[in-house]
C-alpha cells in the first residue's frame, strides 16, 4: 500500500503525552488530530479527560473532540463511521489524519475493519443498564454467562459497561456479540498506517497521573462533576463511569472525603493504564514500521523528548516520501 493515502497513529496509556506530541507532530508534518479516546468525545468532561484546550485547538484542526452529550452512549461504530469521515476531509485538504488516543478498540475497528452489530434498541439498553445498576455487574455477568456463555467467557465480570453492552445486544437482537463478531463485517481503512507508541515507565506514569488529577481538582473538576450528577444521568452511561466521575461523585454526596476520592481516582486511573499497556503489547498497531518511544513519556519541554521527536518526525517524513514516490 505504498501508495496509498497516509494516517498516523499516536497511541499509548493515559498520561503518557500522547496529546502533546500528536500536536506537535501536526505542527510539523500539516496534520489534523482526530480524538481516538472514548472519554474525550463527551463535551461535558473537558477537565476530567484532560481534553485540549482552545489554544491548542487553534494551532492545528482538531476533530471528534467534545462532539457527544454524556447521556448519549457513544459506540466503536459511530466513531469509526465520524473517524472516517474527518480522515477523507484531512486528506482532501492536503493534511496528514493523525489518530491521538489510548482506545484501542477504536484503532483496530480502524486497522482491522469492524463488525456489523444490529441496533438492540432503546429499551433493551435501558433494561440492561438497569440490571447492572440494581445487582451489580457480577451478578449480571452470571446472568450473561446462563444465557450467552460464549460472549460471557470474553468478559470480566467486574466491567460493568462492557457487560451491559452484551446483555443489550442479546436481548434486543435475539443474538449474543460472540455471534454477530463471527459474521462478515466493514473493512478497514484504505490507508497506509505509521504507528507512534508511547510506553513510558510505571513509576513515572504513576507520578504523571498523580499530578494531573491535582491539576484537574485546580482547574474546576469538581464543578465539573456536579453538574453531571444534577442531569441525574444513568451511572451505567460511559460518561458517569469516566475515571474520576465516580470517585468525585460520591464525594459531593458526603460518602467519601475528598481527600479518599482522589486517592480512589488516582488508583483507578493507574489500574487502567496497566490495562492499556497490555493491550498495545498484545495488539500490533498494524503500521509496516512501528517508531515506538520506550523509555519515556512525550514532554516537549526535556531534552530527551526533543530528541525523541526530532526521531519520530525524520520517521514520518520519509513514509509521506515514500508514499510520495513509490519504487
Amino acid at each position: 500500500m505504498a501508495d496509498a493515502p497516509i494516517a498516523l497513529i499516536v497511541a499509548g496509556p493515559t498520561c503518557s503525552g500522547k496529546s502533546a506530541l500528536a500536536l506537535a507532530l501536526a505542527e510539523r508534518v500539516g496534520g489534523t488530530v482526530i480524538n481516538a479516546d472514548s472519554m474525550q468525545v463527551y463535551a461535558d468532561l473537558h477537565v476530567l479527560t484532560a481534553r485540549p484546550d482552545a489554544a491548542d485547538e487553534a494551532r492545528v484542526p482538531h476533530r471528534l473532540y467534545g462532539v457527544l452529550d454524556a447521556a448519549q452512549p457513544g459506540s466503536v461504530a459511530w466513531w469509526r463511521e465520524t473517524a472516517l469521515n474527518d480522515m477523507q476531509t484531512a486528506w482532501a485538504q492536503g493534511r496528514m489524519p493523525i489518530l491521538c488516543g489510548g482506545t484501542g478498540m477504536y484503532m483496530r475497528a480502524l486497522l482491522d475493519g469492524l463488525v456489523e452489530v444490529p441496533e438492540p434498541g432503546d429499551e433493551a439498553r435501558e433494561a440492561a443498564r438497569a440490571l447492572v445498576a440494581e445487582q451489580g455487574s457480577e451478578a449480571a455477568h452470571a446472568i450473561l454467562m446462563r444465557d450467552d456463555p460464549q460472549t460471557a467467557q470474553g468478559l470480566r465480570p467486574s466491567d460493568g459497561q462492557r457487560v451491559a453492552r452484551a446483555l443489550e445486544v442479546l436481548r434486543g437482537t435475539g443474538q449474543g456479540l460472540a455471534y454477530w463478531r463471527s459474521q462478515p463485517g466493514l473493512p478497514p481503512a484504505p490507508c497506509r498506517f505509521v504507528s507512534v507508541r508511547l510506553d513510558p515507565p510505571r513509576d513515572m506514569l504513576r507520578e504523571a497521573i498523580g499530578e494531573r488529577f491535582s491539576h484537574m481538582i485546580d482547574s474546576g473538576a469538581l464543578d465539573e462533576v456536579k453538574r453531571l450528577v444534577a442531569r441525574g444521568l444513568s451511572p451505567a452511561l460511559p460518561a458517569m463511569r469516566a475515571h474520576g466521575v465516580p470517585e468525585l461523585s460520591a464525594a459531593l454526596a458526603g460518602t467519601l472525603t475528598l481527600d479518599e476520592a482522589i486517592r480512589r481516582a488516582v488508583i483507578a486511573t493507574g489500574q487502567y493504564t496497566r490495562r492499556q499497556a497490555t493491550w498495545f503489547n498484545h495488539h500490533a498497531l498494524g503500521a509496516e514500521q512501528d517508531c515506538m518511544i520506550s523509555l519515556q513519556r512525550y514532554d516537549e519541554s526535556t531534552q530527551f523528548s526533543k530528541r525523541e521527536f526530532e526521531k519520530i518526525a525524520t520517521f514520518i517524513q520519509s513514509a509521506i516520501d515514500e508514499s510520495s514516490h513509490p519504487s
